[in-house]
């Protein structure tokens, strides 16, 4: 089985500013990334909304 990078996005916007510090990026900037890599619910009521943390990096890396 597969195990998935993702974290909550509670998670994520606690790291917010480390993440634009170090990739000399504003928060907002970084905030819309995780945005984008965010999934919702399953069919909409099921399990939690999760960011998946390979895109994001891929994105600051802008590989995606």
């Amino acid at each position: 089985m597969m195990a998935f990078p993702h974290i909550s996005p509670a998670a994520a916007e606690y790291q917010i500013a480390r993440i634009a510090k170090a990739n000399d990026m504003t928060g907002d900037e970084v905030r819309e990334i995780i945005e984008k890599c965010t999934d919702g619910k399953f069919l909409g009521i099921f399990g939690e909304e999760t960011v998946n943390v390979l895109k994001v990096n891929l994105m600051l890396d802008g590989i995606l």
